[in-house]
C-alpha cells in the first residue's frame, strides 16, 4: 500500500504506468529494449546506453542480485530501467546486495509492473524513441511534453559523459592494486569469481582510446598478454602515436558517431600507423573514418542472441549487441574495404577490415559480459596482427616508450 507510483511517458503520446524501485527522481532519454534474459547487471553499468531508459523483455530481473565483480564500468550508465518485476530477495551464492538498493546508490530511477511486451512491440513498430520516467510529475501529458522538449539521439555526444578524465594503466592503482573510480582512475581487473584472468607476461603494448569501454574488453586485452593503457577520447593522434603502442584499440560508447567529428579525424590519421582494431562505436567511426556513413536502426540491436554469419568462413556466431546506429554498407569504399560479418536478421554490416593495412573492427561484442562467446577470437586476431605488424615494422614511427 505504501509503494510509490512511477510513469514512464513516450513522446508519440503513449504512457506506461507501474511502480518505482531503486532511487526516485525523473530523467529522460531514448526509451530502448534488450531482449537477454540474464547480465542485467552488466547492461546496467554498460557505458553505451548512457542517454538510455533501457527496457528488459525477459520478465523477472534481479533474482541473482548485485556484485562488484559483475561491474563493466564503476557504476550504472543507464537513465533509467524498465521491468515488468524486480526480484526484492534474490539469491545468489554471489550476490552482495539487491538490485533496487543498488540502483537507489547511485540514484537511478527504475519502474517494475510494466507490460513490458507490450512496449517492446510498441518499439519495433513505432521505432526507439524519446521518454521521461518520472516518480514526481504523475501528469501524463506533462511527461510527453517533457519527453518531446529531450534531445534526440540523433546528432548526440555522449562520449564526453563516459571517457575517463585521465590516461591509466589497466590494473596499475594505488600499491599495485585496483582501485575504484571515485578517488581516480581504477577498476576491478581481477576479482572473485572472473574468468578472465589477466597473464604475468605483458609481450604488447595497447593503447585503447576510451569511449565508454567495458571492464571486459580490457580483461580480454590483458589476458593475452597486453598492457593497455587507457586514454580519454580528445586523446590526439601524435600523443598515441607517441606512446608507442604495438595496437590500438577503439572502444564501444554510446551516443551518434557522426557526431563526433574531432574523433573521427584522429582516428583517420591513425590509420596505417599501427594494426587498429574496434568494437561497437569504435567500428562505426572507423567507417567514417575510412570515407564511410552512418545512419540511425529503427529499434536498434540489443541482446545476447544476435546471429551474425562470418563471411570468411561461413560460421554463424551469436553474439551479444547494444547499438543504435549502424554503418551503411554500400557506402564504403569496396577497393579498400572488405566487408566480414552480416547479421542475419536485417543483413546490416556487422564486421568489416582494410584490404591492405592491419585494420579490422566488428559492430557487435566479442567481450560478450554477459553473452556467448562464441566470438572472443577476435582478440586472438588482434594479437596476431600486432605480432605481425610489430615496431620492427614501422621503422619510421617513435621509439620511446611511454608506457
Amino acid at each position: 500500500m505504501n509503494r510509490k507510483k512511477a510513469i514512464l511517458a513516450l513522446e508519440d503520446g503513449k504512457v506506461f504506468a507501474g511502480w518505482s524501485f531503486g532511487a526516485p527522481g525523473e530523467r529522460a532519454g531514448e526509451v530502448v529494449f534488450n531482449t537477454s534474459m540474464t547480465g542485467y547487471q552488466e547492461i546496467l553499468t554498460d557505458p553505451s546506453y548512457k542517454g538510455q531508459i533501457v527496457t528488459m523483455t525477459y520478465p523477472l530481473i534481479g533474482n541473482y542480485g548485485v556484485n562488484p565483480e559483475d561491474l563493466e564500468s564503476t557504476h550504472p550508465q543507464v537513465e533509467g530501467f524498465v521491468v515488468k518485476e524486480c526480484c526484492p530477495f534474490p539469491s545468489n551464492w554471489r550476490s552482495q546486495g539487491s538490485l533496487s538498493d543498488f540502483l537507489s546508490r547511485y540514484g537511478i530511477a527504475g519502474i517494475e509492473g510494466v507490460d513490458t511486451r507490450a512496449l517492446t512491440k510498441h518499439i519495433r513498430t513505432a521505432g526507439a524513441m524519446r521518454g521521461v520516467l518520472s516518480t514526481e510529475d504523475l501528469n501524463p501529458s506533462s511527461l510527453v511534453d517533457k519527453a518531446r522538449a529531450s534531445a534526440p539521439m540523433t546528432g548526440s555526444d555522449w562520449v564526453k559523459a563516459v571517457t575517463c578524465e585521465d590516461s591509466y594503466e589497466w590494473g596499475c592503482g594505488e600499491g599495485g592494486t585496483a582501485r575504484e573510480r571515485g578517488t581516480g582512475p581504477g577498476l576491478w581487473e581481477w576479482g572473485k569469481g572472473q574468468a578472465i584472468p589477466p597473464t604475468v607476461h605483458k609481450k604488447y603494448r595497447v593503447v585503447a582510446m576510451d569511449f565508454g569501454v567495458k571492464h571486459n574488453i580490457i580483461r580480454h586485452l590483458a589476458s593475452r598478454g597486453s598492457r593497455v593503457l587507457v586514454v580519454p577520447a580528445q586523446t590526439r593522434a601524435e600523443e598515441i602515436l607517441e606512446m608507442n603502442p604495438q595496437g590500438i584499440f577503439l572502444s564501444n560508447g554510446p551516443g551518434d558517431p557522426a557526431a563526433l567529428t574531432s574523433i573521427i579525424e584522429t582516428v583517420r590519421r591513425l590509420l596505417g600507423k599501427r594494426p587498429i582494431f574496434g568494437i561497437c562505436l569504435g567500428h562505426q567511426l572507423l567507417g567514417l573514418a575510412m570515407g564511410g556513413k552512418t545512419y540511425k536502426l529503427k529499434f536498434g540491436h540489443r541482446g545476447a542472441n544476435q546471429p551474425v554469419k562470418n563471411l570468411i568462413n561461413g560460421k554463424v556466431e551469436i553474439t551479444v549487441q547494444n547499438h543504435g546506429f549502424c554503418v551503411d554498407l554500400d557506402s564504403l569504399p569496396p577497393g579498400q574495404v572488405e566487408i566480414t560479418h552480416i547479421h542475419l536478421n536485417d543483413q546490416s554490416l556487422e564486421g568489416m577490415r582494410h584490404r591492405w593495412l592491419p585494420i579490422f573492427s566488428v559492430q557487435y561484442h566479442p567481450e560478450a559480459s554477459a553473452g556467448p562467446h562464441d566470438s572472443a577470437y577476435l582478440f586472438d586476431d588482434f594479437v596476431s596482427l600486432m605480432e605481425t605488424y610489430s615496431k620492427e615494422s614501422c621503422p619510421n614511427e617513435p621509439t620511446s616508450e611511454k608506457f
